[in-house]
């Protein structure tokens, strides 16, 4: 007969871990949509031009 390879203790410790990894990658989605969401309203603000020349000035400034 088979038996099982983690006891219910084991099970609820990785079902924790999960719930962990689970809130982690909701949150880089949401900071990433966000993100996005800051480049689009900068966007239609600033338009295009000024838009990427603020990118430009920052890569410039950390390089």
């Amino acid at each position: 007969m088979a038996q099982l390879l983690s006891t219910p203790q084991a099970l609820q410790r990785t079902s924790g871990s999960a719930r962990l990894a689970r809130v982690v990658v909701l949150g880089g989605v949401a900071l990433g949509v966000l993100l996005v969401l800051a480049a689009a309203v900068l966007w239609l603000h600033y338009g295009s031009t000024v838009f990427f020349e603020m990118i430009a000035s920052g890569f410039a400034a950390c390089f």
